[in-house]
């Protein structure tokens, strides 16, 4: 689904990811693990253009993305949150899942000025979608509410939604479990297995080590912008490297 050869990016003189090398199967749930200022961010910054690499390239479904601005790739079938959330604080809780919908919306002005039918439906059609993504995170009750006045965990889940409700070939989570409390955390868990079961392909920048442990097919991880070590989850656990750079060198003792 995703391939990534290579891939440079520096601020000035400074480097913030080093070759970093690796696939991101079709239908299966990777993650992307490191240390605080490892290059996380970064990637998933140059993976959704809002950031461009300085080198390398990225591969979606065969087609080279790496200068292509945020807008196309987006429209080829990639979603992503933000560590940092992004909502549009004044509107409802259903218009911002709606915004997730943009590109589907249509591009013709005269047809928008007009109101012809065929748009009237297909409005329709985004805002039913946009309903079933609220209830599938559990929002059903709160659609009408201006997003500034939700606790976290809520704006986090609308987040979620709006990065969902397009339907996207490949979904980018950065750290979509941040501040959440244990049950919330389960919550959101249970619903990534749900998107990995219904075919879905996942990018997830965690820092829960036991949320990842327990749903990732891969783990990729990066140490001051350098990819350490790729594989599975029992065998990114065992490697000296992952343990003494992210775990903890008290872990690998143990």
């Amino acid at each position: 689904m995703l391939q990534l050869n290579s891939v440079c990016k520096n601020f000035g003189g400074l480097p913030a990811l080093s070759d970093v090398s690796f696939n991101v199967p079709k239908g299966q749930l990777t993650a992307l693990i490191g240390p605080n200022g490892a290059g996380k961010s970064t990637l998933i910054n140059c993976i959704t253009g809002v950031l461009t690499a300085s080198s390398g390239s990225i591969i979606f479904q065969d087609k080279e993305i790496a200068e292509l601005p945020a807008y196309e790739i987006s429209r080829l079938g990639i979603s992503r949150t933000f560590q940092n959330l992004r909502l549009f604080p004044r509107l409802s809780v259903l218009d911002n899942v709606l915004t997730g919908l943009t590109c589907k919306g249509g591009r013709s002005m005269l047809m928008a000025m007009l109101r012809l039918p065929y748009l009237r439906h297909r409005e329709r059609q985004l805002k039913l979608r946009s309903l079933e993504a609220l209830d599938r995170f559990g929002l059903s009750d709160k659609i009408n509410w201006p997003a500034e006045v939700l606790a976290y965990g809520d704006k986090k889940r609308v987040e979620l939604a709006r990065a969902t409700v397009g339907r996207p070939d490949l979904l980018l989570l950065d750290e979509p479990v941040a501040g959440l409390n244990g049950e919330e955390t389960a919550a959101v868990g249970e619903q990534l297995k749900l998107l990995r079961r219904a075919g879905h392909t996942l990018l997830l920048v965690e820092h829960d080590m036991d949320l990842v442990m327990e749903i990732a097919d891969q783990v990729v991880v990066l140490d001051s912008g350098r990819c350490i070590a790729t594989g599975t989850p029992d065998e990114v656990r065992r490697n000296p490297l992952v343990l003494e750079a992210y775990l903890g060198r008290v872990e690998a003792t143990a």
